[in-house]
């Protein structure tokens, strides 16, 4: 049994490398594409996802960044010229979510000034979208298209040109100023730079908060949310933007003008392995959302959570370690990927969508608007179709925070999925 408890607590930590690197939205495509290698072309490449981001250049134009992820069969690399060479990208520029009404249209060449080669599968494209006349905001929609084909993927990027935020003007970028990072974590030690399109330079407060936020509760919970608490300054200090940066020390970073400001930059810095999760105490805790009381209780009270984790994933098993191994790599690749994704002012699996992601999987469909965001999860074994939604909560460090609708009518989908992860009947 000693043995077979080290394999599993080996797998913890080694197992949960195979993630997705694109977002949630089109992880089913690459699963999909995963079971058919075989069967593909070599020369095929597939976008996984697209994450996107504004930032104000001045009243007249801001600057548009979209990070493409692809896959190519077998884990190919992609070159820069095939990307650029299989696709297109064009935008449109609308009033609102809600309008169909066109402010502003365009075509983006994809060539060497507008398109950076960030890894093997992931690229970045950069383009300037002038202000359309009469109007300070809009939705910008942009579309990738492979040439030759059907195919398309579209990515929607709500756009400000008056009145911008800090956040909207600024934010970090890698160490070279080159590409922004576009997520709100940084490992620590990461050498960075905050910086707007002019390369300004603008001394700027930051302050640092030493807080282990909460895990999401339950989708079943309706019960009012406490009273918000307010938040103990650690640390204080300044920096110069467009200069290289280093955040020593973990914890949730706010960098603001001025002290008494109700918006800036935040950012999480986390341990090196982030998003994943390797640390024994830190793996005891997402967990909690398919276990019981007093499991919860079990494994936190140990001086040793390595046993007590081994222990908890073995039982839930029946001592069939292989079942064991699986489960474990399944659920902590999820854990991983909700970090990566899903991370705000808190890590990512405590947010209400890593939680619903942990447990669920990719929805089959999203649906955005302005402030809301609708996953759509098609015909399972014990539901036909399940609606979660999501409404954004932004605050002073983020603006893409969202908290989950909850219903007591989500408890006939939520405890079977719970169960299926009990019982290793999950597979990813």
């Amino acid at each position: 049994m000693k043995r077979m408890r080290s394999v599993v607590f080996l797998l913890i930590l080694l197992g949960s490398g195979l993630m997705a690197q694109a977002q949630f939205g089109n992880k089913n495509k690459k699963r999909q594409a995963t079971a058919t290698d075989a069967n593909k072309s070599v020369d095929e490449v597939t976008i996984l996802g697209i994450k996107s981001k504004f930032l104000a250049k001045d009243s007249t134009s801001v600057t548009v960044f979209m990070r493409v992820d692809l896959t190519k069969p077998n884990n190919v690399p992609v070159r820069w010229r095939e990307f650029t060479e299989k696709f297109t990208l064009n935008y449109v520029v609308y009033p609102d979510f809600s309008s169909r009404e066109r402010l502003a249209y365009g075509n983006i060449p994809l060539n060497e000034q507008n398109v950076v080669q960030l890894s093997h599968t992931r690229f970045m494209i950069r383009f300037e979208v002038k202000r359309p006349a009469n109007h300070a905001s809009g939705v910008l929609l942009g579309e990738i298209s492979e040439i030759g084909t059907t195919k398309k993927v579209l990515n929607d990027l709500a756009i400000k040109f008056r009145d911008t935020k800090l956040g909207e003007r600024f934010t970090v970028f890698e160490r070279t100023g080159r590409v922004p990072l576009l997520q709100n974590y940084v490992n620590v030690n990461d050498t960075v730079q905050l910086q707007d399109i002019n390369r300004s330079v603008k001394e700027l407060y930051v302050m640092r908060y030493r807080h282990d936020f909460e895990p999401a509760q339950s989708p079943m919970n309706t019960n009012p949310r406490n009273a918000a608490r307010t938040l103990g300054v650690d640390t204080t200090f300044k920096i110069s933007t467009s200069s290289p940066l280093i955040f020593k020390e973990e914890g949730l970073y706010y960098m603001t003008e001025d002290t008494t400001d109700t918006y800036g930059v935040g950012i999480v810095v986390t341990n090196k392995r982030f998003p994943k999760m390797t640390r024994p105490a830190e793996l005891v805790r997402p967990v909690m959302y398919m276990s019981q009381a007093n499991e919860i209780n079990e494994m936190l009270a140990p001086k040793d959570p390595k046993k007590s984790l081994d222990r908890y994933w073995l039982n839930l098993m029946n001592g069939n370690s292989d079942l064991a191994k699986r489960t474990i790599s399944a659920f902590y690749s999820r854990v991983e990927e909700a970090n990566r994704l899903f991370t705000t002012y808190k890590e990512g699996w405590k947010t209400d969508k890593g939680m619903i992601y942990i447990i669920m999987g990719s929805p089959d469909r999203v649906q955005r608007s302005k402030d809301r965001e609708v996953w759509v999860y098609s015909q399972r074994a014990n539901f036909s179709e399940i609606n979660f939604t999501f409404n954004r909560r932004p605050n002073q460090f983020v603006e893409d925070h969202y908290e989950l609708q909850r219903y007591v009518e989500y408890q006939p989908i939520w405890y079977p999925m719970v169960e299926a992860w009990r019982t290793g009947a999950v597979r990813d």
